[in-house]
């Protein structure tokens, strides 16, 4: 598969990150305009009705400082996902909620966590390490770019400030580096010089020829560049003329 159409444009791409800031934006007009509180929609740790929580709670935010926050980078990650890795994108969706939710449902302190973050922290990490793994030149860039953007992300995943799920966050980081390892992805590699293939002969190379072993410049006469074997040949053709009497 080429580079071409591996790294193609689909109309996912826009959609599924549009679609979900939609349904977040949502809900959280729902509870204004109806005087509501989904908070007990949320993720509450080792109880049976608390793991609801892990399909809904991405969904729902305390307060719009709390939605905004998560609606850009939430956008960026969802696009950079669908785009560069489109073939595991939903899956990685899928397994990235349940895997995330079940961790902060397994470790998490006894109150409701919700919000969107656990699954940017999934994009993250996945989309970091599947770089790493995949070696290709594209998705080490965009691991660096993840990196400068939302590297400050890694400190949330300790508990460092209250009121902050961090156990959503760790759960996400931890299901991003898990997913990226187990999920395979047949990234198409740009093609090889001859020096980097494992065979690669360095004396087949007629340019390295010219050096010595100390890398010293070994000059070379015209009779040394034409095989023996092949003497140099001028053929001459001969046309009769015919002359008029």
């Amino acid at each position: 598969m080429s580079h071409q159409h591996y790294f193609k444009f689909s109309n996912a791409v826009l959609l599924v990150p549009l679609g979900a800031i939609l349904a977040m934006w949502t809900v959280y007009w729902i509870e204004l305009a109806q005087q509501l509180n989904f908070n007990s929609y949320g993720i509450y740790p080792q109880t049976v009705s608390g793991l609801k929580g892990v399909l809904f709670s991405p969904f729902i935010h305390g307060s719009l400082e709390h939605l905004y926050n998560n609606t850009i980078p939430l956008a960026v990650l969802l696009a950079a996902l669908f785009y560069f890795y489109r073939r595991i994108a939903w899956k990685v969706l899928l397994l990235g909620l349940l895997f995330s939710g079940m961790i902060t449902w397994g470790i998490g302190r006894p109150s409701y966590h919700i919000g969107a973050s656990g699954l940017i922290y999934v994009f993250a990490s996945f989309i970091f390490f599947k770089g790493v793994f995949a070696k290709h030149y594209r998705l080490i860039a965009l691991s660096l770019i993840v990196v400068f953007i939302y590297g400050s992300l890694l400190w949330y995943i300790f508990p460092v400030k209250e009121g902050i799920s961090w156990e959503g966050h760790l759960g996400g980081f931890i299901t991003g580096l898990f997913l990226a390892v187990v999920i395979k992805a047949k990234v198409p590699m740009p093609k090889k010089f001859d020096w980097e293939k494992a065979d690669y002969n360095e004396s087949d190379d007629p340019f390295l020829r010219h050096f010595d072993a100390d890398g010293n410049f070994i000059e070379t006469s015209a009779e040394d560049t034409v095989p023996e074997e092949e003497p140099f040949k001028v053929n001459y053709i001969y046309k009769k003329r015919e002359i008029d009497s």
